[in-house]
């Protein structure tokens, strides 16, 4: 295994670990479980940065990056659902979103396309990290100005979702094709 999925594996082993700590009883465990996800983020870019600079690209990496993304999303997201943090609507549609593309990719895959990450797909990553990290922080610091940041970014992030989401399908329709001509 090369440095770059291990990267990717160390992610994936941070997700119970988020979630230990998250929900335990050590105090600030939300800061800490909050510390542990920004890391389990970084590591993604550090990952992929490594697999294109060392061309260590591999089809295991392909299959587990994306997965440990969206399973330490996801992970965090349904937990605050259960924090009362987050309305279940929001997560569902997140998560509808994910799959939706994760299908459209997997059938691209299978006539040998490759349907890269898009601008807007990025910038959905991007918001959903800093809406997830400002729940998770119960808004610090900006509820020391009573403002609602954590929910601005939940809204801006499921709008990028939505958008990004459409895009893929758009740019991609022709995956979806219906007929055999």
């Amino acid at each position: 295994m090369n440095l770059a999925n291990k990267i990717t594996m160390l992610r994936v082993i941070m997700i119970p670990i988020f979630l230990i700590v998250l929900f335990s009883d050590i105090k600030n465990s939300n800061y800490i479980a909050a510390f542990i996800f920004i890391i389990a983020s970084l590591t993604d870019s550090l990952d992929g940065y490594i697999a294109r600079s060392k061309n260590l690209v591999t089809n295991f990496g392909k299959f587990i990056d994306p997965l440990a993304d969206k399973l330490l999303v996801s992970a965090a997201l349904i937990s605050l659902i259960q924090m009362g943090k987050i309305s279940s609507w929001v997560v569902i549609i997140i998560i509808a979103r994910e799959f939706t593309i994760t299908g459209l990719r997997t059938i691209a895959a299978s006539e040998g396309m490759t349907i890269a990450a898009s601008p807007l797909g990025k910038i959905k990553t991007i918001t959903q990290l800093i809406a997830i990290i400002s729940l998770l922080l119960d808004n610090f610091p900006f509820r020391l100005i009573d403002f609602p940041f954590d929910k601005v970014m939940v809204y801006v992030s499921l709008l990028f979702t939505i958008l990004s989401g459409i895009d893929y399908l758009f740019k991609n329709k022709h995956v979806l094709k219906t007929d055999n001509k």
